[in-house]
């Protein structure tokens, strides 16, 4: 599909000039690289996900993990989101013959083991309603599964490409789909499970797993986006009909970007690239408001308020106070908006008059009808928790906590063989107990090189 330019009324201002963005706080702990991180609602609480096969979570105001919430996997983590009403905190990951997905519920640490996939996990993203949520991997497919009852509620939907990035629309009726290498976008029919629009192809280039965005106007997407053989350095804005591109691109990185985030209110966009930068952009002018070296950032969020950016540098987390020169633009293009975003710059007049050194704060979400996500018909799927006597027997031996659902579920038209829920076991308690002893099921860790390339 050839793309086309809709509209052009909008152009970027010229580049700002590169300063330096100095971290309130930096998280250290992981052992390996950082591939994900994601803000909990309150803004005072954070997940990040390793290589390191762990995924903690973070006090903010201490900036000390909290060490009872830590999960361990079997293989390394690749994604990380946590719901809306900050119930649910999942992780992803696996490698090229195993997808591992798994649901904890924050309060009682309960886990489900959600098995589909064939393939590494590259992208999570949670519905607005946070009762289901939709799951990218590397062996080209999306799933989207209740948080509920576990099951797959729709799906595979089936890409050219290995899958880089998944969100659903506000209204919970389509879902975006970016491949890994920023070559190939598309939108789906969530009710119908059909292909709506693609555009782009199959591309063999360093993959980024930068995400893909809706605009809270629910008619468009933005992604970082090549239409030529080189690497995704530009930011698009898509109409969600056609996949057209609307208006001027975000256009100031020379490398791959890595990392996108776009503000709850699609007021402030942040992006990270191989450029060795992170810059913030006004969205509706394509402003570029700052740019800051930044040495190799990876993945970046911008907290629930957007008062906070937080980006990754390997085995580390940096979390910046957004400039407030930035936050003034940004209520300016709300304002002008008009007065349906007078709340939104109520926030931000607090923060720039708040003679406080500024930490991200609680966010009082307004209690509003969530959108109904519809599906097609399907018989559910039948599963079998029954667990055999070795397993109740090695359970205490090894005294493995009751809360942690160890056996992953059981489809109908499936299998098990003893031996390999008691390998499965053995593997986690070995992993829970952060043993040397390495297990047959824990393959070695990803090579460096990973951090520039597909596994």
């Amino acid at each position: 599909m050839t793309h086309a330019v809709v509209s052009t009324s909008i152009q970027p201002a010229a580049a700002a000039n590169n300063m330096i963005l100095n971290p309130t706080v930096t998280l250290e702990g992981h052992d390996k690289y950082i591939r994900s991180i994601s803000y909990f609602p309150d803004g005072r609480r954070m997940i990040s996900g390793s290589w390191d096969k762990t995924a903690w979570q973070w006090d903010l105001q201490s900036g000390k993990e909290i060490e009872e919430a830590r999960n361990v996997c079997e293989r390394g983590i690749w994604a990380v989101a946590v719901s809306r009403d900050g119930r649910w905190a999942i992780t992803g990951g696996g490698g090229l013959g195993h997808g591992e997905l798994k649901v904890s519920e924050v309060k009682t640490g309960i886990v489900k083991l959600f098995e589909g996939h064939s393939r590494g996990i590259s992208c999570i993203e949670i519905s607005p309603d946070s009762k289901f949520f939709v799951s990218g991997s590397w062996d080209r497919t999306t799933r989207i599964w209740s948080l509920g009852t576990g099951e797959l509620v729709a799906g595979p939907f089936e890409s050219i490409d290995w899958v880089g990035g998944a969100r659903f629309s506000p209204d919970s009726k389509k879902l975006a789909v970016k491949s890994e290498a920023g070559k190939c976008l598309e939108v789906w029919d969530i009710h119908t499970e059909t292909l709506d629009v693609r555009v782009g192809e199959f591309g063999e280039t360093p993959f980024a797993s930068a995400p893909v965005f809706w605009t809270n106007r629910n008619k468009t997407i933005v992604a970082s986006f090549t239409f030529t053989l080189d690497d995704a350095t530009t930011i698009y804005e898509f109409n969600a009909l056609t996949l057209e591109t609307v208006g001027a691109p975000f256009e100031a990185h020379t490398k791959i970007v890595r990392g996108l985030a776009l503000s709850l209110d699609s007021a402030l966009l942040a992006s990270a690239a191989d450029d060795n930068t992170i810059k913030l952009w006004a969205f509706e002018s394509r402003q570029l408001l700052a740019s800051f070296n930044v040495r190799t950032p990876e993945t970046l969020i911008l907290s629930p308020d957007s008062s906070q950016l937080a980006y990754t540098t390997g085995c580390k987390i940096h979390i910046c106070n957004t400039p407030l020169d930035v936050l003034a633009s940004i209520g300016r293009a709300l304002e002008a908006r008009g007065s349906a975003s007078a709340d939104k710059n109520s926030k931000l007049n607090r923060l720039l008059n708040s003679p406080a050194p500024r930490r991200s704060s609680a966010v009082r979400r307004h209690q509003a009808t969530s959108p109904v996500i519809s599906f097609a018909h399907r018989p559910p799927p039948e599963i079998y928790p029954e667990q055999p006597v070795l397993l109740r027997h090695l359970r205490k031996i090894l005294r493995l906590p009751s809360r942690v659902i160890t056996v992953p579920l059981v489809w109908k038209d499936q299998t098990h063989d003893p031996l390999d829920v008691c390998l499965f076991i053995l593997n986690h308690s070995l992993l829970s107990r952060r043993s040397l002893v390495s297990s047959p099921l824990c393959l070695p860790s990803p090579p460096t090189i990973f951090s520039r390339g597909r596994p």
